[in-house]
């Protein structure tokens, strides 16, 4: 197994969904013990860009693609999983994920929500204010979510 600190980080794509109320959707995830939110995500394939990863991600994770891209961050913005877990995750091939975010706009109703995908990730999900994303996000997120905020912030009024 690679050292951590010499692992790179997996290329990840992360989706902040803004309903018409400018609240952002939030899911949990099946295989969390703690009471933790986040917003959906995932890899990029080696045959997609990154925009094309967010939108199949969403359908993926979220069972919809009701949605528009209305800003991405310019920047990746990565995040390490505690140690333990990296060994674990990606058989330790990886130290964390850096991620290219994407705020998009929700085009659907709740009801176009559908968490039983054919590969559920999540058992609940909620539309929570942009402020408090930090506060129901798992720890080692919290400093990446932190950023997100900062970034999209002036699209919820």
């Amino acid at each position: 197994m690679i050292p951590f600190c010499e692992r790179p980080y997996r290329a990840c794509v992360g989706i902040m969904l803004l309903n018409n109320d400018g609240l952002v959707l939030v899911a949990r995830r099946i295989d969390q013990r703690a009471e933790a939110w986040q917003m959906p995500q995932g890899g990029v394939e080696d045959d997609e860009t990154p925009r094309q990863a967010a939108l199949r991600e969403l359908e993926e994770e979220i069972g919809t693609d009701r949605a528009e891209i209305i800003a991405e961050s310019e920047a990746w913005i990565p995040y390490d999983l505690p140690r333990d877990l990296a060994d674990r995750v990606w058989q330790g091939r990886f130290r964390g994920q850096t991620q290219k975010w994407f705020a998009m706009r929700f085009l659907g109703a709740d009801e176009d929500v559908n968490l039983a995908t054919a590969e559920p990730e999540f058992d609940a999900w909620k539309w929570t204010p942009m402020v408090t994303l930090t506060d129901v996000a798992v720890h080692f997120k919290r400093e990446n979510y932190r950023q997100v905020v900062e970034l999209f912030r002036y699209l919820v009024p």
